[in-house]
């Protein structure tokens, strides 16, 4: 290793005075377990120049963060004169060269390489708690192999003017004490130390090592009286492992395929957040993990929430610590045990449990689609595995010695593949949703349900609310201000019994099936008790948690556009009945009644229970925000829009030529003859639906 730094013989001819506004660029390489963070404490703690720790960890107001924000907080620190420490893993070339464009003349570049034998990262990783970025336990030896196996040792050529290997704690301890001691004005000489003189060894004994770490995990989970059911609430993310679909029977060619995986998962990974894909094969030398890593590499895709596995899709947490919510079947049309391949693995491994569930939800699958099927906790596999659902997915064939081969039409056959892994991820992101609230759920399903005594007491905090209601709260305010606070009403209040009918009945569908149209897993639909016009019904989420459009986010996209297909199938249903009518989708922008419900109104208000300006104007302002909007808002931004005027006591106006009436009677005389055309606002983005729309299709 290179000696410390010498404040006479390291500085540059310019003088000490220019010298101590020099800056240090330290860009840490070594994968997860490899001491970076302990690296950074330890010099920053000791140091007499001042140092900052970028990390991408913590970078996120304390949670994982973005390449991005790493390099923004990199460029503050130096604008500011510090000297920084890049704390990422930096394996590869790649990911290192963003920041070596910092390099400047008064900013040295260098790389300090964690460069320790990969069982002892991995031990480390294993045997951790609380690390910043839960990378530990079994988990976290399946993201160290990943990234060893993708090393790149960096070289001076990249632009660093100084590269220090440590080989072992020795060495790591040497280079701490070298930076510690390194002064405001000081600077460590060039060059590479401390490399191998050999060629780096391979690292073959890796994948055993992390299989006999995850079986130690998992023998103490079980003396510490752990279990290995339920969903997997010890990972970070709900998980979906899923094998390649149609690449074996189907025979569809590997390197489409790989391309449609890579591209399907980045955007679904882009609009859904928390959660966490893993395409899983039986063998290390699978061509098809090869192709994807090479590609998800290529397009820097968040290697925590994207991994490829090596190991038995039915055994992935009990053989090889990766906990999954789900798996994926690629089944049969048909949807039957048996076979071979995937779909006979596992429906033997989930026992009959799985073949009654899979009945009970469809008899047959069509190419691109995806049914989920919750298992009983009767499964082995859910026992076992901790597995809750299993989505049967089926995507093209091009196998000409099986039904329906496609001539090597491969046109058709990426469309449908695109389809298959669209379905399969959509149906995973809603049963993640459902998984992540289930045990909320069931506590105040329970506490909200538990016969009269709770509903004395329901009643009494309406009776509570009502007597501390000031008369401020009959009349609204002008501008932001007054939505802001009705937002807070809303996520703050205690819904009283009158309010909870919806969330009850959405709750416990069962119980009400005599008066829903339609019970699904993610929502329900039932006529509004009061309906606003000759057709009105809603579309109700089952999601707990979800009680309004303000809580409604990224995550709950799959569930909005779930309930969104359901009004329009509804629409459908209406018009084939009657072709006249128009209707509209949204939500109120602050509901009245708990869970978020989805109104699929038709325009005509011809109902009794039309009665005030308030029920007009929910229907006919802002206040109504059409669902099409709600989603491409959430999609876009994260949330929906909920920002207005005071918009149910505007004047009464006609929904479609806007004139002016002075009272509900009126409106409703006059609506009734109206023919102007609705505004062209309305006519836009499939707000309007009708018997013309041909994306409705109505027969």
């Amino acid at each position: 290793m290179d000696g410390g730094a010498s404040s006479d013989s390291h500085i540059s001819p310019k003088g000490k005075e220019e010298e101590s506004n020099r800056t240090v660029l330290a860009i840490l390489v070594g994968p997860p377990g490899s001491g970076k963070s302990t690296f950074c404490e330890a010099v920053i703690s000791a140091s007499r120049r001042p140092w900052v720790r970028v990390c991408q960890d913590t970078i996120g107001n304390g949670k994982t963060g973005t390449k991005a924000q790493c390099l923004k907080g990199a460029v503050d620190a130096l604008n500011e004169g510090k000297s920084v420490f890049i704390d990422r893993c930096n394996l590869e070339r790649e990911q290192r060269a963003d920041f070596l464009k910092f390099c400047g003349s008064r900013t040295d570049m260098h790389a300090i390489v964690l460069d320790l034998p990969a069982k002892v990262c991995i031990s480390r990783c294993v045997n951790r708690t609380g690390h910043e970025g839960n990378v530990q336990g079994g988990r976290a030896a399946v993201i160290v192999n990943k990234m060893l196996q993708n090393k790149e040792a960096p070289n001076l050529n990249e632009g660093f003017s100084r590269i220090t290997f440590c080989q072992n704690d020795s060495d790591v301890k040497e280079a701490i004490k070298m930076y510690s001691e390194l002064g405001p004005a000081d600077k460590l000489s060039p060059g590479e130390f401390g490399k191998k003189s050999k060629k780096e060894s391979g690292q073959q004994s890796i994948m055993k090592f992390f299989k006999k770490s995850a079986r130690e995990e998992n023998s103490q989970k079980e003396k510490e009286g752990g279990s290995s059911s339920g969903n997997g609430a010890g990972n970070e993310f709900p998980t979906l492992a899923f094998p390649s679909i149609s690449t074996a029977d189907f025979q569809f060619d590997l390197d489409k395929a790989s391309d449609i995986i890579v591209e399907s998962a980045q955007d679904f990974l882009k609009r859904v957040d928390n959660v966490r894909l893993a395409l899983v094969d039986l063998s290390d030398k699978s061509r098809i993990i090869s192709l994807v890593r090479e590609k998800v590499m290529k397009k820097g895709i968040d290697s925590n929430r994207f991994i490829t596995f090596v190991g038995d899709i039915t055994m992935l947490y009990s053989k090889g610590g990766l906990r999954c919510t789900a798996i994926a079947n690629a089944a049969n049309w048909r949807l039957k045990p048996g076979g071979g391949g995937v779909n006979a693995a596992i429906f033997k491994a989930a026992g009959e449990a799985l073949d009654i569930a899979t009945k009970e939800r469809a008899e047959t699958l069509n190419p691109g689609s995806s049914v989920a099927v919750p298992l009983p906790s009767t499964s082995p596999l859910y026992q076992r595995e901790g597995v809750t659902h299993v989505i049967h997915v089926l995507g093209p064939n091009m196998n000409p010695q099986r039904p329906n081969y496609l001539q090597n039409d491969y046109t058709k056959g990426c469309k449908i593949l695109r389809d298959a892994y669209s379905s399969l991820f959509e149906s995973f992101a809603s049963v993640a949703c459902l998984e992540r609230n289930k045990k909320p759920k069931l506590a105040e399903l329970k506490d909200k349900t538990s016969g009269e005594s709770k509903n004395k007491e329901n009643r009494e905090e309406v009776k509570s609310r009502n007597q501390n209601q000031t008369t401020t709260t009959t009349t609204t305010t002008s501008g932001e201000s007054k939505n802001k606070e009705n937002r807070e009403e809303v996520k703050s209040r205690n819904w009283g019994s009158w309010a909870l009918a919806l969330y009850n009945t959405a709750m416990d569908p069962e119980k009400y099936k005599d008066g829903l149209l339609e019970i699904a897993d993610d929502f329900i639909v039932l006529n509004d008790l009061y309906p606003k016009a000759r057709k009105h019904v809603l579309v109700l989420s089952r999601l707990n948690g979800l009680d309004c459009l303000e809580d409604a986010k990224r995550e709950h996209l799959p569930i909005l556009k779930s309930m969104h297909s359901a009004g329009v199938k509804w629409v459908k249903k209406f018009l084939s009945e009657d072709p006249s009518p128009h209707f509209r989708l949204g939500y109120h922008l602050v509901p009245s009644m708990r869970q978020l419900h989805l109104h699929v109104i038709s325009q005509d208000f011809d109902s009794p229970s039309l009665k005030n300006k308030k029920h007009w104007n929910s229907f006919n302002t802002a206040f109504f925000r059409d669902s099409v909007d709600v989603i491409d808002e959430i999609e876009e931004h994260g949330s929906a829009k909920l920002s207005g005027e005071k918009l149910l006591e505007m004047e009464l106006r006609c929904h479609r030529c806007k004139s002016a009436h002075p009272n509900i009677p009126k409106l409703k005389s006059h609506i009734a003859k109206c023919r102007a055309s609705y505004p062209p606002h309305l006519l836009q983005n499939s707000r309007l639906l009708s018997a013309t729309n041909n994306d409705l299709n109505i027969s």
